[in-house]
């Protein structure tokens, strides 16, 4: 087994050369923190990985992300001997998205087509996987996380061609949550939400709960996101639907029956559901950061006293906040950063 420098033999990170005394300290300390700690720091002692050969059936693929709780997993291609991609609920929801008909009609396409077929049909190129190694920085994971606006970022070991793990916002977060403490918190953490405008503000896709899940299914495509605040006809919002619970179609099999309404989509999810996490324009940044981390969700619906959608606060948007911000806004953060990264500062 390869012992990386980056973690100490207790398995916690090691002590940070950013961060000294510092009464005051700047916007950008968590940018530095993120600086001083690699992709291995992050990685648990302990968690699943699945991997796809690309030659297996599509409908199979899909019934063992079910199968083992995972959302996503690597592509193996034997001719190529290497990683040629990610298998997502993403190409689950296109490919329902795309050639659902009628409860009437089969999909052959899930029922029949290999994963390598399903790539050629909608990829229609070479789609290279997006990877990282374990020495590389949390910093570089979060920029390649955010600027290729990927959520999963598998850690390659560049000696044994393995993956390691998969990386992601909720992982990374949860990292920070969990050692940040040791580090002086910056003032703008108990800025409200409201100021700070950090999260999804204008334009905030909904879906109704009488409209269908072939109709949610268009959205996520067309608008690119991640998940669905559900409201009535009043416009409150009364539960959350994300890429993950299209999953469960597969999992009850009722993948052929996308006209039944939203309510009844939620009605038989097969998890239990504590409802919607919510947070609210006057609440401050710093609790809005610790509830998502301890309830270990991808977002919070912000809403107004009367349960009425204002927005959407996410992973993406705190992790685009809190490291990459201060590094385009600080110019010597700046310089710090691209230099770590080994890209020359110009101007």
């Amino acid at each position: 087994m390869r012992v990386l420098p980056c973690r100490t033999q207790q398995g916690a990170p090691p002590p940070s050369p950013f961060l000294g005394p510092a009464p005051e300290p700047g916007d950008d300390v968590y940018m530095r923190f993120m600086l001083s700690h690699c992709c291995y720091d992050a990685i648990p002692t302990s968690s699943k990985l699945v991997i796809f050969d690309t030659t297996l059936q599509v409908k199979k693929a899909f019934f063992a992300l079910v199968a083992n709780g995972v959302r996503a997993a690597p592509l193996w291609d034997s001719k190529l001997q290497s990683f040629v991609g990610m298998l997502t609920i993403t190409d689950f929801i296109n490919i329902l998205h795309r050639y659902y008909k009628s409860p009437m009609v089969q999909i052959y396409e899930l029922e029949e087509h290999k994963i390598e077929t399903w790539r050629e049909i909608f990829l229609h190129c070479s789609n290279s996987l997006i990877s990282i190694t374990p020495d590389a920085s949390l910093f570089e994971a979060i920029y390649s996380l955010l600027k290729n606006k990927i959520h999963r970022l598998p850690v390659i070991d560049p000696e044994s061609g393995n993956v390691l793990h998969i990386l992601t916002h909720k992982r990374i977060l949860k990292f920070l949550h969990i050692f940040g403490t040791m580090i002086p918190k910056p003032g703008f953490l108990q800025k409200r939400i409201e100021e700070v405008a950090i999260g999804t503000f204008t334009d905030v896709a909904t879906v109704q709960e009488t409209a269908s899940v072939h109709d949610a299914l268009a959205i996520f495509v067309e608008r690119r996101v991640s998940a669905l605040p559900v409201v009535n006809e009043k416009g409150k919002v009364v539960a959350l639907y994300s890429r993950f619970d299209v999953i469960n179609l597969a999992a009850q099999k009722t993948y052929n029956n996308l006209n039944m309404t939203m309510r009844d989509a939620i009605a038989s999810r097969s998890c239990c559901m504590e409802g919607v996490l919510k947070c609210y324009p006057h609440e401050t940044l710093e609790a809005i950061i610790d509830r998502i981390a301890k309830a270990e969700v991808h977002r919070l619906v912000l809403v107004d006293q009367e349960d009425i959608v204002r927005g959407i606060v996410s992973l993406s948007d705190l992790l685009q906040a809190l490291v990459l911000t201060p590094a385009e806004t600080t110019e010597s953060a700046s310089t710090e950063a691209l230099t770590h990264m080994g890209i020359t500062p110009t101007g």
